[in-house]
């Protein structure tokens, strides 16, 4: 499969792949943009938008009027607690099981592109889960994954283990990025969950990326009533939890 990448995600990967063979040390200073865009024929926003987005994920610190440099090696970590619903579940001394509903390849839409550092209607993989809790749901999983980095995601079964157990060991997760919102489902997700009526659900957009870019953006639905979301703010880390009760 001829999957075309983004410039920008060209552009990171480049970067971290000097960074990782030494030729870019802790709090040394990377080129300019304008050096950027003129290395990679690439304008200058596009050179801007691959900075922004290392800075995002810890790998490059932005110092105002100094330009931007390699973040501390011991920073460059995901300042989020990424936690597998298996384990959450297991925890409670329950039992997990997911119905896998759909698993397949598709052109990714411009917000998933957007996402995987991808061009638009390239060929993404697919899958949907339902996670159910004692046989009860508590999340509905419908995540998109980079099929370059993880090129036999369509081969698993996801019976033994869940899409983030799998990718977290065939491309270990170094950054995530979360964005939390409620919504109302749609039928079709109020008769997946199984919610005798329409009530608030808490839906989490979660991208994450290997060394070697964009792994995969999920959106994560769970019914309101069977979820909290509790996290805690240690000094110099952010740890965020979630919990089906």
């Amino acid at each position: 499969m001829q999957v075309v990448i983004a410039k920008f995600e060209a552009i990171k990967r480049a970067l971290i792949g000097e960074i990782e063979a030494g030729r870019w040390l802790e709090h040394q200073q990377i080129p300019s943009e304008n050096a950027l865009a003129a290395r990679f024929g690439c304008s200058r926003m596009t050179a801007r938008r691959a900075l922004t987005e290392l800075v995002e994920q810890g790998v490059l610190v932005r110092s105002q009027g100094l330009g931007t440099f390699v973040a501390p090696f011991r920073s460059q970590s995901s300042l989020l607690t990424i936690r597998n619903i298996a384990d959450e579940i297991r925890e409670r001394g329950h039992r997990h099981r997911a119905q896998l509903l759909a698993l397949d390849a598709c052109p990714a839409d411009m917000e998933t592109a957007i996402a995987l550092g991808l061009a638009p209607q390239a060929p993404i993989y697919h899958s949907r889960l339902l996670h159910l809790d004692n046989d009860q749901p508590v999340q509905l999983e419908e995540r998109y994954v980079n099929p370059i980095l993880v090129p036999d995601y369509l081969q698993q079964s996801f019976q033994q283990q869940t899409p983030h157990e799998y990718l977290s060991s065939v491309a270990p997760l170094l950054q995530a990025h979360h964005q939390i919102e409620a919504i109302a489902p749609t039928p079709e997700q109020q008769r997946l969950l199984q919610l005798s009526h329409a009530e608030p659900c808490l839906r989490i957009c979660r991208r994450t990326w290997s060394s070697l870019g964009a792994v995969s953006f999920a959106r994560l639905l769970h019914p309101g009533s069977r979820f909290r979301l509790g996290g805690q703010l240690p000094l110099g880390n952010l740890s965020l939890e979630k919990e089906a009760p």
